[in-house]
């Protein structure tokens, strides 16, 4: 009997996480795909304590509470204080944590497997799972760690490849792969476990290779693989402790970040292959040339004649950024939009798939400021409309709206899909100052005769555009 109502409430919570990841797949359902999240894992923690796995007996409540409220207490302190501007970080850290804990259990597995398996006996297949899990759980690790430290500036943005990195990665991959098979058919003796211990090495230092090469302006794309990379950790360690529901989260949320990655890819012109490997986005000399080239005449202009134009426009189209969240202008920006709307305004607002440095993130901020859904549009969505529009009003985005990804070949952002923004009859930069973008390249789009400058934080700026259409 307590063998088919754990079947049945691990069957429900696999259920509650699938409808969670269609409910995150729109902006209007986040909120209940979010609940349904929450639900689906309380019920699996649950089941899993009250069953303790398949046969897997549990010899004290008293530290799983305790490490429980340990981590539920600083996970809800650290949601409330995080800022929006430094989620990606926090995303990255989180999948790190995913990774470190998959590396406990498999070593835990293979230390004391007694407590894990039937009889004691690791079998072939349950060693490769075990191995596997601890691999990518390993290489989830160390890889979340150097993006969390590129996301937070600890680390330069720039990539940092070397002659020969894709072979001595893939030499470590097969080698990583050849222990898997040696630890699974050998039996358990010290020549084994350092085989073991040697996956443990090897994948930790793999991390570390696949993850700094890749550019700033890349590193969506990371933190959405990575996400990937924990999901199927989790799912490896799920056939180590024999718990359905922790194999159907990991698939589910392994298979998801995957499909992720390829559509960031796509609206990126990268290769998913690139990905696996590392080392793509450009390198730092090509960011360096495209520095040194030229700058050319800026024009400036004055929150009055921002809200002089705009208010005398047909159609504007707002792009936002990463200065949008990091400035918090979100809200000043849906009260600058309510206003033109008032004033018989067409207003829009257009998405790039990598805006703000992790997938998304831009729209949560728009959600957060209540902006209407039905006015935010993505990249394939809206493109085509900035040939029509009269103002492009751009709040902190930088590379998703440089041209030079479709001139430049020397660029390192040269092949990714931009938002049109030049085709705009004028196209309105937020920028706290000309500093270049994330990708280390300057905006070619800055130094032409459509466009003016509106220098400064971009939520004071904003608030005195708002001021300005008051007054007119």
């Amino acid at each position: 009997m307590n063998t088919t109502i754990i079947g049945f409430a691990y069957l429900l919570s696999g259920v509650l996480f699938i409808l969670a990841l269609k409910g995150l797949s729109s902006p209007v359902s986040a909120r209940k795909g979010n609940t349904y999240g929450m639900l689906g894992m309380a019920i699996a923690v649950a089941t899993t304590l009250y069953g303790a796995g398949s046969g897997l007996q549990l010899s004290s409540y008293t530290n799983i509470i305790i490490a429980v409220a340990i981590g539920g207490i600083f996970g809800s302190i650290l949601a409330r204080k995080i800022s929006m501007t430094a989620l990606p970080q926090l995303v990255a850290a989180f999948h790190s944590l995913v990774g470190l804990a998959a590396v406990f259990v498999a070593i835990g597995a293979y230390k004391n497997p007694a407590a894990f398996f039937a009889g004691g006996i690791i079998t072939t297949g349950s060693m490769i799972e075990m191995s596997l899990g601890l691999a990518i759980g390993a290489i989830t690790f160390s890889g979340s760690v150097i993006a969390f430290a590129k996301l937070q500036g600890l680390v330069s943005g720039n990539p940092l490849v070397f002659k020969g990195q894709h072979l001595i990665n893939l030499i470590i991959f097969l080698a990583i792969l050849s222990l898997i098979y040696m630890t699974a058919i050998a039996p358990m003796d010290a020549v084994t476990e350092q085989y073991f211990w040697a996956i443990v090495g090897l994948s930790f230092f793999i991390g570390f290779l696949v993850v700094l090469p890749i550019g700033g302006a890349d590193m969506p794309v990371v933190v959405s693989m990575l996400n990937s990379y924990s999901g199927w950790a989790a799912c490896g360690i799920g056939f180590t402790l024999q718990n359905t529901a922790l194999i159907i989260t990991g698939a589910l949320v392994g298979s998801s970040g995957a499909i992720l990655s390829y559509i960031m890819c796509k609206g990126m012109n990268r290769s998913i292959v690139s990905v696996l490997l590392g080392g793509f986005g450009g390198d730092a000399d090509a960011a360096s040339v495209a520095a040194a080239q030229p700058k050319g005449n800026v024009k400036q202009g004055s929150a009055d004649d921002a809200s002089f134009i705009m208010s005398n426009a047909q159609k504007v189209i707002i792009v936002p950024g990463y200065g949008m969240a990091v400035s918090q202008a979100q809200h000043a920006l849906r009260e600058m939009c309510d206003l033109l709307k008032e004033k018989g305004v067409e207003v829009r607002y257009a998405i790039h798939p990598v805006a703000g440095r992790m997938p998304g993130h831009m729209n949560v901020l728009l959600a957060e400021a209540n902006v209407p859904y039905d006015e935010v549009f993505e990249l394939e969505e809206i493109n085509h409309e900035f040939a029509t529009a009269d103002v492009a009003f751009v709040i902190g985005a930088n590379d998703v709206t440089n041209p030079l990804a479709k001139t430049d070949p020397q660029s390192p952002i040269y092949g990714m899909p931009i938002l049109d923004v030049e085709k705009a009859a004028t196209t309105l930069f937020l920028k706290r100052s000309m500093a270049s973008g994330y990708a280390g390249v300057d905006n070619d789009l800055f130094f032409r005769d459509k466009t003016m400058m509106l220098l400064g934080d971009a939520k004071k700026t904003t608030e005195e555009i708002v001021q300005a259409l008051n007054l007119s």
